[in-house]
């Protein structure tokens, strides 16, 4: 496996995953009961974020494993569907007070900011034209009789 294979569309995807995944450990709002992180608020809107970032780990790995292009561009199908949905999702968790929350903290923008680089680094990626990373072998000419 070589990073150097990635494409700028992946790389940007899986900073998003990253982001997510660092957001879900951040407070991400202050509440009168205190400081609330993404487990402490579970619900419907984590579950897709973490839902892109699986999508947006199998694309990278995906782009990372295999030879020809068939699977990383269906994943990278399905992630901009995922990362569309997650963005939905994380602009859902800055509108909203859970447990009367007085404000958002850290946590939530770095969801939303993770989103939203899921889901553009994907649409790079179908927007990529390189057909293979592999050049196709060009065989020798028989010699003529």
């Amino acid at each position: 496996m070589k990073l150097r294979q990635l494409r700028v569309g992946e790389l940007l995807a899986l900073a998003g995953a990253i982001l997510v995944i660092v957001s879900l450990f951040e407070r991400s709002y202050e509440a009168p009961v205190g400081n609330l992180d993404a487990w402490n608020t579970f619900g419907p809107g984590v579950v897709l974020l973490l839902v892109a970032v699986c999508g947006a780990l199998a694309m990278v790995i995906s782009a990372l494993t295999e030879r020809t292009t068939a699977l990383p561009v269906s994943t990278a199908v399905w992630c901009v569907l995922l990362g569309l949905l997650a963005v939905v999702a994380a602009i859902v968790r800055v509108l909203e007070r859970p447990e009367h929350a007085t404000s958002v903290c850290i946590g939530v923008w770095l969801a939303l900011a993770g989103a939203v680089a899921i889901l553009v680094g994907a649409w790079q990626v179908l927007r990529d034209e390189r057909p293979q990373l592999y050049p196709p072998a060009r065989p020798a000419a028989r010699p003529r009789p």
